[in-house]
């Protein structure tokens, strides 16, 4: 089974998707912990009232990086944590996490990858250059996270289109619909290779 972390920095809408999805046993899974990197994150809140143990964990809370990956790591093998979902984590994943976890992290983007994704590619700056570049589609992707910022491999993408009169923010109202049915589907397909 899998024994799922999520990181999230922000409300945490994705995990809850996911989280309502394992819920009403649609996904063989188990969400063990929570962690954030944001002490005012919505994911910790949600965490708390799912009963799922919820941690923020921050670089700043520590002297140096090593030890901030050494805290990582060892509140993810105490949960005995096998994967790790990314849902809206606005922090790239730390070399030891990568390799630790190989094949093993996904993340959610707001963007049809490869187009609008790497540093500074989040929420409504995603949305804002897609509109820029005018673009006729948009959507989610999941992805394998590695060392670099979106540029793992593309698991699955879900697409909607971009109309003329779409600002950043009903565009994202839309792409956040979709994420919300990608993400748990992707997680599924995984649960069930277990």
């Amino acid at each position: 089974m899998l024994n799922i972390a999520v990181f999230a920095s922000g409300r945490g809408s994705n995990f809850e998707a996911l989280h309502r999805a394992i819920a009403d046993q649609k996904i063989p899974a188990k969400i063990v912990v929570v962690i954030s990197n944001n002490s005012s994150s919505g994911a910790l809140v949600l965490a708390q009232s799912f009963n799922i143990p919820a941690f923020h964990i921050s670089q700043r809370q520590f002297s140096d990086s090593m030890m901030f990956q050494q805290k990582l790591l060892e509140t993810l093998r105490s949960f005995n944590v096998n994967f790790i979902v990314l849902a809206g984590y606005m922090k790239k994943m730390d070399t030891a996490i990568t390799r630790a976890f190989q094949n093993r992290i996904i993340n959610i983007h707001p963007a049809l990858l490869p187009k609008f994704g790497g540093a500074g590619m989040f929420g409504m700056n995603v949305h804002s250059a897609v509109i820029a570049a005018k673009e006729k589609e948009s959507g989610a992707t999941v992805h394998f996270v590695n060392e670099e910022y979106d540029n793992g491999a593309i698991i699955a993408q879900q697409k909607v289109s971009v109309d003329v009169h779409d600002t950043p923010e009903s565009l994202a109202a839309k792409v956040l619909k979709v994420e919300h049915e990608l993400l748990p589907a992707v997680v599924k397909m995984f649960s069930e290779k277990i």
